[in-house]
């Protein structure tokens, strides 16, 4: 007989041995920063999960998911040369997406943060769904973009799998944040596939126009996903950043300049002018176009070290034109005939639109956060 433990109570996680058959396959995609990432040894195969993980967060982080984007190939690739980054497909896709970081110190103390899918998961088993023949997750590495080749071929492989295995039942895919772009590009590029295995699209929180509050400030000051106590054993958000500014999928969510905006969203920056031995504060703003310009400035000295050597990481304008690229796909994206679309998204709470900071602000910020990171690395060295 085996002893209860809380930590590990299944008593919550529902089975279903008797599937309702006439149920639609259901595919489950995740946003930005919503799979679990592991690092593979290219030579002997031994994997580390270097995202999501609360212990040694940061210094994982920096070892093996710092990278580069390749122009020539249109792909973030990791400064780790002896590792690649790869998504999970255990339990059917479903692992990647359920709890971001699985180990047991996490479910022992049930960091909420990094429960993601988890709750709607057990829902849907709860009411029949069966994995592996009508519940499916899609994880993904967040740092493509959004159309790239691979990503395509795997959500493509990923219906067809979803599709057969249900015994030829059309896909309902449930995205969530970013993963509506994903699912748009592929609507886009895939037409023909996306209308012959879909029958419904639920989408929330999808940022369609881009999400210039969010994707603005975490290009100028990183971004961080957990806040209070727990944030000290997670990335910190300079080092979040130093990645973010590599990622196409990053510079895919700016603002789309062509959209008729009922309010356009805008950075606003407070500066200091002197002129004739006056000083004085002007208020300027930058909207979806101009921000390419504070972008440039703001990043233009920004650097890493790797491995002891300095890596130069200025606002990537290759990125910027690939992103270009990458709007006119979902511009032209089409809902073919038959399939039914769900946008689901809330109101409570206004979406930040606006950035509003000083330059003597934003210089003591970045120079307050790189002094942490300094800190937080000594720290690390020493133990």
């Amino acid at each position: 007989m085996l002893c209860f433990c809380p930590c590990f109570d299944d008593n919550h996680h529902p089975t279903s041995d008797d599937v309702d058959l006439d149920l639609e396959p259901v595919l489950l995609i995740s946003g930005i920063g919503g799979s679990i990432l592991t690092s593979k040894r290219k030579k002997l195969g031994f994997d580390t999960r270097v995202w999501v993980r609360i212990l040694l967060a940061d210094l994982e982080f920096k070892k093996k998911l710092w990278s580069l984007y390749n122009p020539k190939t249109g792909y973030t690739e990791t400064l780790d040369k002896d590792n690649e980054i790869v998504v999970p497909d255990d339990d059917y896709g479903l692992y990647a997406i359920d709890i971001l970081d699985p180990s047991p110190f996490v479910k022992c103390i049930h960091l909420k943060e990094v429960y993601y899918f988890h709750d709607m998961i057990n829902m849907l088993v709860g009411c029949g769904y069966k994995k592996g023949t009508t519940l499916f997750g899609y994880g993904y590495d967040f740092r493509q973009s959004n159309r790239i080749e691979k990503l395509m071929e795997d959500l493509k492989v990923k219906l067809e799998t979803a599709y057969k295995a249900s015994g030829g039942r059309k896909v309902n895919i449930i995205s969530h944040s970013m993963g509506g772009l994903l699912v748009m590009c592929f609507m886009s590029l895939h037409h023909e596939v996306f209308s012959k295995y879909v029958s419904k699209w639920i989408c929330i929180g999808c940022p369609f126009q881009g999400a210039p509050g969010c994707i603005n400030d975490s290009l100028l000051t990183g971004l961080q996903f957990v806040e209070g106590l727990e944030s000290f054993f997670f990335v910190s958000r300079w080092t979040m950043h130093q990645l973010l500014v590599e990622c196409p999928s990053i510079y895919e969510m700016l603002a789309n300049p062509d959209f008729n905006w009922k309010k356009q969203p805008k950075i606003q920056v407070w500066r200091k002018h002197s002129k004739d031995g006056e000083t004085s504060i002007e208020l300027e703003s930058y909207g979806p176009v101009e921000s390419i310009t504070l972008f440039r400035e703001a990043l233009r000295h920004n650097e890493l070290t790797y491995d002891g050597k300095t890596v130069a990481l200025p606002f990537n304008f290759a990125i910027s034109r690939w992103a270009a690229e990458t709007r006119q796909v979902l511009n032209n994206a089409k809902l073919p005939d038959g399939v039914c679309f769900y946008n689901i998204y809330g109101i409570s709470f206004d979406t930040p639109f606006d950035v509003c900071l000083s330059i003597l602000m934003w210089m003591e910020m970045k120079q307050f956060l790189l002094n942490q990171q300094r800190q937080m690395d000594s720290l690390q060295l020493k133990e």
